[in-house]
């Protein structure tokens, strides 16, 4: 596999100035589908939620300059015999649509498989989100249903569709995510 263009990291307070630019830049980009913080005390509770062990978040930075690209999260961590996160992600304008995110979602599936030990991570997405779809079919997430009315998401209740990728796929999947060879 030859090296990612990006590094995943946990934000911190540091951020805090970068982020909510990158936030404001993108609002087009990110409105209906997702509403990321977007004041410093927002953010301030993103960092401090993230320190729970229920959830894990990466900001998606590139490697040459550490420009912040995106966000990856792992949410609603279960353990015992569940073994399962949510994932949800974002890019920023304008890293949108360089396969940026394709290369942060490789490595926090690796993340998540190898260093979390889960066995499934599970993306509900819009089914209007037609970039995110795209993003985890490239990453050989499988569709599994759909879910009515599943997430209340800017004030209203939106369905989505529900696709999962599980570690026996991860560990079948050369490269793990196509293209990424």
């Amino acid at each position: 596999m030859t090296m990612s263009r990006v590094i995943i990291r946990p934000p911190n307070l540091e951020d805090c100035e970068a982020f909510l630019k990158a936030v404001r830049l993108s609002t087009a980009l990110h409105h209906p589908y997702v509403y990321p913080p977007d004041t410093a005390e927002a953010f301030k509770q993103y960092v401090n939620r993230i320190t729970r062990s229920e959830y894990v978040g990466r900001l998606v930075c590139l490697r040459q300059s550490g420009e912040i690209a995106g966000v990856i999260n792992l949410n609603d961590i279960i353990r015992g015999s569940f073994q399962s996160a949510s994932l949800g992600y974002y890019a920023f304008v304008p890293f949108a649509r360089q396969g940026l995110m394709r290369e942060g979602l490789q490595l926090m599936l690796e993340y998540a498989f190898q260093g979390l030990q889960l066995h499934r991570v599970e993306a509900n997405i819009q089914p209007e989100n037609t970039a995110s779809i795209a993003l985890v079919k490239q990453c050989g997430f499988t569709k599994e249903g759909f879910s009515k009315r599943y997430l209340k998401i800017g004030g209203d209740w939106r369905d989505h569709e529900r696709w999962a990728f599980v570690v026996e796929d991860w560990e079948e999947t050369p490269g793990h995510c196509p293209g990424l060879n």
